[in-house]
C-alpha cells in the first residue's frame, strides 16, 4: 500500500467556478507560481481536455492524462483511461500526487482525496460552466493567506480532511 498523499489543487470563485468555455477563468501570475512550486517533483493528473488547454507536459512532474480513448498520445505524459488508475500509478512513482482538473477528474478522485490546495478568488464568474465539486468535509484548515493582487482579492486555502 503506498503513502502518497493524493491532493487537488485549483483556483476557484466565490462559488466554486473552474472555468468557462473550455478555459480557465482565473490566471494569476504569483497562483500559478504557487502551482509550480507545489507540484514539480510530485505526480500530476488531469483529463485530456485539461492537458489540451495547457498544450504540452509540465517539466518536472510525472504527467498523468486520463482519457476514455487508449490510443490517445500526449508527448511526455503518461496516458491511463481511468481516475483509479492514475491515482494508482501516481501513488506508485511519487509521494504526492496532485489532481489537476478538469471538474470530471476532480469529481471522481475527491473521495481518495486527502487534501486541497485552493486557491479562493473573493469573487464570482457570471458565465462560468465548469465547477470544482463541493468539498464540505474537508474542515481542517492547515494553512489560509490572504493576498490583492490586480484588485483581485483571494486566499490560498490548505484543506484536510478529518483523521
Amino acid at each position: 500500500m503506498s503513502t502518497a498523499r493524493i491532493s487537488a489543487i485549483a483556483a476557484i470563485g466565490k462559488n466554486r467556478e473552474l472555468g468557462a468555455q473550455g478555459d480557465l477563468i482565473w490566471r494569476i501570475s504569483s497562483d500559478l507560481k504557487r502551482v509550480r512550486a507545489l507540484t514539480t517533483g510530485h505526480a500530476i493528473v488531469m483529463g485530456r481536455k485539461t492537458y489540451e488547454s495547457i498544450g504540452r507536459a509540465l517539466p518536472n512532474r510525472l504527467n498523468i492524462v486520463v482519457s476514455r480513448d487508449p490510443h490517445f498520445e500526449a508527448p511526455g505524459c503518461t496516458v491511463v483511461t481511468s481516475v483509479d488508475k492514475a491515482l494508482a500509478l501516481g501513488s506508485h512513482e511519487a509521494t504526492e500526487v496532485f489532481v489537476f482538473g478538469g471538474a470530471a477528474i476532480y469529481a471522481a478522485a475527491l473521495p481518495a482525496t486527502s487534501r486541497l490546495y485552493l486557491t479562493r478568488i473573493d469573487a464570482e464568474h457570471p458565465s462560468a460552466d465548469v465547477y470544482f465539486p463541493a468539498f464540505d468535509d474537508f474542515t481542517v484548515e492547515v494553512a489560509s493567506e490572504s493576498h490583492t493582487d490586480d484588485d483581485l482579492e483571494y486566499t490560498y486555502q490548505t484543506l484536510d480532511r478529518p483523521a
